[in-house]
């Protein structure tokens, strides 16, 4: 089997990518195995799209297509087998829209495109063919980096409509547009500036589609609220629940009341405790640890089953590999999987049986954090923070979402926060805010000084903040706010929220602590130039320029 090729996140190796093994974890097969099932989307989106055209729409198709490109997401999964397995799903799908399309332009286009794949019988057949539909199958280095973009925007989406699907919602629009986009970026007729036009279109369904999760979350379990959250532990067994799958908590919270084990957030799985439908199980008792790099040390202590119900996964230790289950489209060799059964619930009691015979989870901190500053929230204190600025008792908010992740550089973002100004306020959304919120920042005038709206889908109600405080002081431009962006990203789904945030017209963004690796430099001017896209420096020399600024 060839070498790999992927830098799709913040930690490609050496700032240009990974070549033997990602530095996540995921082998040179699976990596070329992922690369492999998105190829196959793409021949099945240009069979879809033509059928859209002629009034066919296919949820099968589209709920695959979400399903198989969150899978190839960073930390995801890890499985060879179940990357083979859902290439031939796509193979067989794609061969019913064939039956169905019978147009001889698409099937003369598709085939010219990949007829080994069509024709591959084995495993290994697959494999030589996997090799060679990778990144680096495009050679002009900027048409390249637009497609990836636009791929890495496209997998985030699918993400945030995966957990808006499980829970009923649904968006026409975002699944017509992911159909187009996977076409595209087949296409070697389009220029490279039609390839930007649709990142930029890209990032437009990304805030259809924030904004549709939003709802979905806030239909089924209430508008997030206040809420000051335990991180220390209780004395009876428990279950660690990591990832971001909200439907997998209630249905563990379900299924374990009343059975005398306990239940613990981590990760991105701490804004759980912000929405009132889950307030009522009282073994619900608080959230254990950090962001998902420290599971390794975090997972090992606990001591009890974890349940990993999307990506953040990392390599285990075999010291709980046999206490960690995965689920959905989350898997590592090895590790137990849970599925859905026909009537699509989870079947937990593996979980809760093993934990009946384990300890309680070994305290690592005490305490609270507060969280909950979700869009609802924070528009019922928006007299009491329209008054602080008015006053002059806050001077600026810092947007300061995104991912966590190991490099030590990261800890830029902890001195920061720490180093901001007492008249300043952080907005904060995803696993980023590990980095603060358990710093001890005050408050101003019973306004906390982080304001977390919760995981990183919920960057969105950042959005919604920011626009009503536009709307509020009169402005004309969101710029125009004294608000400023420093954000850390790490994977995809950061990708669609910055591509979300530029279709809004926000500028001047600052990403760190690197900047993507699947940017030229011809096409990161573009981002540059357009909309003041800029990377970071110096603790010092950013807190001056960021206050200047405002």
């Amino acid at each position: 089997m060839s070498d790999m090729f992927c830098f799709q996140c913040q930690e490609a190796a050496k700032g240009t990518g990974c070549t033997i093994q990602g530095v996540c974890g995921k082998t040179s097969d699976v990596a070329n195995l992922q690369d492999l099932l998105v190829y196959t989307l793409k021949g099945i989106a240009v069979f879809a799209r033509s059928g859209r055209e002629l009034g066919i729409t296919d949820p099968v198709t589209e709920k695959f297509i979400i399903e198989s490109l969150f899978a190839t997401i960073t930390n995801a999964n890890f499985v060879p087998e179940y990357f083979t397995a859902k290439i031939r799903e796509g193979l067989a799908l794609r061969d019913s829209w064939r039956s169905r399309i019978a147009d001889a332009g698409v099937i003369a286009y598709l085939s010219e495109h990949d007829a080994a794949l069509w024709s591959a019988s084995t495993d290994g057949e697959l494999m030589d063919k996997a090799a060679t539909v990778g990144v680096l199958a495009t050679e002009h280095e900027d048409i390249r980096s637009l497609r990836e973009l636009l791929t890495y925007g496209l997998k985030g989406m699918a993400a945030y409509m995966e957990h808006a699907a499980v829970l009923g919602f649904y968006e026409a629009g975002a699944h017509a547009f992911m159909e187009k986009g996977l076409t595209a970026v087949l296409d070697d007729t389009l220029s490279g500036g039609e390839l930007t036009a649709l990142v930029l279109e890209c990032g437009k369904f990304g805030v259809d589609v924030m904004a549709l999760l939003d709802r979905a979350n806030t239909a089924a379990y209430g508008s997030p609220e206040i809420t000051k959250v335990n991180i220390g532990v209780g004395t009876n067994p428990g279950i660690l629940i990591s990832g971001h799958d909200l439907k997998d908590m209630e249905e563990l919270l379900k299924q374990t009341e009343g059975t005398g084990v306990d239940v613990y957030t981590h990760s991105e799985m701490l804004p759980a405790h912000y929405y009132p439908a889950f307030k009522k199980y009282s073994h619900f008792v608080g959230n254990y640890g950090n962001a998902w790099w420290k599971q390794t040390e975090e997972f090992d202590s606990f001591g009890g089953p974890v349940l990993m119900t999307t990506n953040c996964i990392v390599p285990p230790k075999e010291s709980y590999k046999n206490r960690l289950y995965t689920t959905g489209n989350t898997g590592y060799p090895g590790v137990q999987h849970i599925a859905a059964g026909a009537d699509g619930v989870k079947d937990f009691s593996a979980l809760i049986e093993q934990a009946k015979e384990c300890s309680a989870p070994v305290e690592i901190e005490t305490g609270e954090i507060i969280g909950g500053f979700a869009h609802a929230a924070v528009m019922n204190l928006a007299d009491q923070v329209v008054g602080a600025v008015q006053s002059g008792a806050i001077k600026q908010f810092f947007v300061m979402a995104g991912c966590d992740g190991r490099m030590k550089s990261r800890s830029y973002y902890t001195d920061f926060a720490a180093e901001l100004p007492e008249d300043t306020v952080i907005l904060t959304a995803g696993c980023a805010k590990y980095k603060y919120n358990k710093l001890a920042l005050g408050d101003i005038g019973g306004i906390p000084r982080v304001l977390d709206a919760g995981q990183c889908n919920d960057s969105y109600s950042l959005v919604v903040i920011a626009l009503k405080l536009k709307e509020v002081f009169g402005l004309d431009d969101i710029n125009d706010l004294p608000i400023s962006y420093n954000i850390a990203w790490y994977e995809q789904k950061a990708v669609i929220v910055l591509l979300a945030l530029l279709h809004l017209g926000v500028k001047n963004i600052h990403l760190g602590p690197t900047l993507p690796a699947f940017l030229s430099p011809n096409v990161a001017k573009v981002l540059v130039d357009s909309f003041g896209i800029g990377g970071i420096t110096t603790v010092q020399e950013d807190m001056e320029r960021f206050i200047a600024a405002v």
